[in-house]
């Protein structure tokens, strides 16, 4: 009696489409990971945080130059229109160590800000403030009034 081909051929079919079925898999989530990781880089927020940190000689001292940006970028961007936040940790490494760059930034009028820059050096957890320009908060000294 002559066999079919899925009796003859199964055996190695089966686990060959199992093995396909999870490289396609990890496949599609490699790409959104790197659609998301290039969204984030790619924005206004990240290219000025880094470009401030680099310019810092305190940073370029604890870490040495060139500063490289690392891979995994943390955090979230909103943009809707003209006005936004972003509030990202960026990992950032030299020659002499590695560190952490946090940056919240606000967009308004199509233009962005940086209210808060911190670079923190991994090795001592010596922390760096480029910028500090969180707004009050409502009801302080030099608030704006809510209506």
């Amino acid at each position: 009696m002559a066999q079919n081909w899925w009796d003859r051929n199964w055996k190695w079919f089966l686990p060959l489409l199992c093995v396909a079925c999870v490289v396609l898999f990890a496949g599609f989530i490699a790409a959104i990971m790197f659609a998301v990781f290039g969204m984030m880089k790619s924005s206004d927020a990240y290219v000025q945080a880094l470009a401030k940190a680099r310019a810092t000689p305190a940073v370029v001292q604890a870490l040495g130059e060139p500063i490289k940006e690392g891979y995994f970028v943390s955090g979230s961007i909103n943009e809707s229109g003209p006005s936004g936040r972003a509030e990202l940790e960026i990992p950032v490494t030299g020659p002499r160590g590695d560190g952490r760059v946090f940056v919240v930034a606000q967009k308004s009028v199509g233009q962005w800000s940086i209210l808060q820059l911190v670079v923190e050096i991994d090795s001592n957890h010596q922390r760096i403030t480029l910028v500090d320009d969180k707004p009050a908060e409502a009801g302080q000294p030099g608030a704006p009034a809510s209506y």
